[in-house]
């Protein structure tokens, strides 16, 4: 094997994407759990005789929830969900806990190196937002004692919008640069996990094998677009030219580690430099509000990032789609909108929903990972693989997923009910996932934690014993599908009878009843021997009661959109179950 490169300087590195290195977000926003047995006060001389004696209990150098659960004396469910977990953020596709199918994940195992990863940065703490610029000034606008204060500063969601307080929340670049910041801090002890010594040498001979190397692309990737189909080694000096039918030679420890410390150092000075441009530069059309308008003209709000992420932001009074030719890469983020009803008709692999407040939020199919996030008021019909929900108040969740809803944190009066919905691609996006039908465990919420000791905020002694307010189940007698309008690629109509979810019998019965009640109510309405002028009067009082309806409705966001559409011509103004359908 040839030696390795050099690594190239700080300055050509920085500005070269296809050389850049970034974090993995994914461990960070969608892996960390407030499980107090699973965060070390010192990880590294922790977690080596522990990944010592989790390399003596397998064969194959993978462990199921058992030997977990065993070895962190932590409860069998909780070993479970640490699984699951992992087999929603590992980087690779070819890894077989990645792979493996629905019910099989125990039995597969995740590989002893990447849990030892996983459990290291559960000591990471989340940046801490900038306090809102004249909080004294709001406070009393606002007063609030809970965990939103930490994050929100005072305002309530709809204040944060119109106040353009954005900028005083973590943006990318600096949440990038503080979980950078992290690696670099660390990265000496995230080495030692990894490294082994050479044999006869001792200790002090470290070396690292390509195979323990890939392990390192659990926490980094190189360029925009991630390893695309290749390894994390081929992007290194190291590994990179090596013949695939011979074993690599090892790398001493030491030099990957230093390799790797000046690629960070530069990624930093250039994430400085850029968050430096933009802070002197003009203010961008996006930090306005947007006005009450049709959805076809609302547009400067979404952006797509060059490391694969699609934003809807400050999406406000508005409805807003993408289907699948929009979203250009792999997850997408929708972020401080309100009042609005936010369509995300594609296949994504994560999704996050953030500081909304009144919205009608509907997410295609999501196969890794979901997490809302500081929402009040606020529906969200998801079909996905696994949903996190974190310090949220009066929301609810129409759920299609596979795994337990994971409540965390600060949150009040949250429902969840079963799937109500249907748009004609959603098979095939939840196919294209991994999404299984068949499994549905919108009723089975765990709470974890009321107090996330992975946020920066100071929590009273014996916080982190308190466990999370569960949601309750939506009363099956107020439970109604949600129509998608079928120019969005809704079911043509109106209704959600294609609904890939099964629902239970005492929300099917319901809409049964529901049904019957309205055709017998529009079969009175049609027999009734009334005068042109008197049926004038009906439909009028029918719409007005309709419209007094729509604001105690269950899904009053989306409703009270279509009335003000059907104000401007867009609806047919003789029949009310045009908007919704129970």
């Amino acid at each position: 094997m040839t030696e390795p490169t050099e690594p190239s300087t700080s300055s050509s590195l920085a500005r070269d994407p296809s050389t850049v290195i970034h974090p993995r977000r994914e461990p960070f926003e969608h892996g960390l759990l407030p499980i107090p047995r699973l965060i070390f006060s010192d990880p590294a001389q922790t977690l080596i005789p522990l990944k010592q004696k989790l390399l003596q209990l397998s064969s194959n150098q993978r462990v199921d929830s058992v030997a977990i659960s065993d070895s962190l004396q932590i409860s069998i469910e909780h070993a479970r969900l640490v699984l699951d977990t992992l087999a929603s953020i590992l980087h690779s596709d070819s890894e077989p806990l990645t792979t493996a199918k629905f019910g099989e994940i125990d039995s597969v195992g995740v590989d002893v190196h990447d849990l030892v990863l996983f459990l290291y940065i559960q000591s990471y703490k989340r940046l801490l937002p900038r306090t809102h610029k004249d909080s004294a000034a709001i406070a009393d606008v606002w007063p609030s004692t809970s965990a939103f204060d930490g994050y929100l500063s005072a305002l309530s969601p709809l204040q944060l919008v119109r106040s353009n307080s954005r900028r005083f929340m973590p943006s990318q670049a600096d949440e990038e640069a503080h979980q950078l910041s992290y690696l670099q801090k660390h990265l000496a002890n995230i080495m030692s996990l990894l490294a082994e010594p050479v044999e006869g040498e001792g200790e002090e001979s470290l070396v690292l094998t390509m195979d323990r190397f890939e392990h390192l692309g659990f926490l980094f990737q190189f360029g925009d677009k991630g390893l695309e189909g290749n390894s994390f080694s081929q992007c290194s000096p190291f590994f990179a030219n090596s013949d695939p039918d011979m074993p690599a030679v090892p790398v001493p420890a030491a030099q990957v580690h230093d390799w790797l410390l000046q690629n960070i150092v530069a990624t930093l000075e250039y994430i400085s430099e850029r968050t430096s441009s933009k802070e002197n530069g003009p203010s961008s059309a996006s930090d306005q509000d947007v006005a009450m308008t049709d959805a076809s003209t609302v547009s400067v709000k979404v952006s797509t990032s060059n490391r694969g992420a699609s934003f809807i932001e400050g999406i406000s009074k508005s409805s807003y789609t993408k289907n699948a030719s929009d979203i250009k890469g792999s997850s997408v983020k929708v972020l401080n909108c309100h009042e609005s009803a936010i369509y995300i008709l594609a296949p994504v692999r994560y999704a996050t929903v953030y500081g909304c407040s009144d919205a009608t939020i509907v997410l295609g199919a999501v196969g890794k990972a979901v997490r809302v996030e500081h929402c009040e008021r606020v529906h969200v019909i998801v079909a996905a693989k696994r949903i996190c929900i974190a310090n949220c108040r009066e929301c609810i969740f129409f759920l299609g997923v596979n795994q337990q809803p994971l409540m965390l944190g600060d949150n009040h009066k949250l429902q969840v009910a079963p799937y109500n919905t249907f748009y004609s691609q959603l098979e095939e996006h939840m196919n294209e996932v991994g999404i299984v039908p068949t499994v549905n465990r919108w009723d089975e919420p765990l709470a974890l934690g009321m107090v996330d000791p992975h946020d920066s905020l100071s929590h009273p002694a014996g916080g982190s014993d308190v466990q999370a307010e569960c949601a309750t189940q939506v009363d099956p007698d107020q439970f109604t599908s949600f129509v998608i309008p079928s120019w969005l690629g809704g079911d043509s109509t109106g209704s959600a009878e294609g609904n890939p979810f099964t629902l239970p019998d005492a929300y099917k019965a319901s809409q049964h009843k529901n049904h019957k009640n309205l055709g017998e109510i529009r079969q009175l309405i049609r027999e009734a021997s009334l005068e042109e002028s008197r049926k004038r009067e009906l439909s009028s009082a029918l719409h007005v009661y309709f419209k007094d309806w729509l604001y105690d409705s269950a899904m009053r966001q989306l409703a009270l959109m279509m009335v003000q559409e059907r104000d401007v011509g867009v609806w047919d103004r003789s029949d009310p179950q045009i908007y919704f359908t129970p």
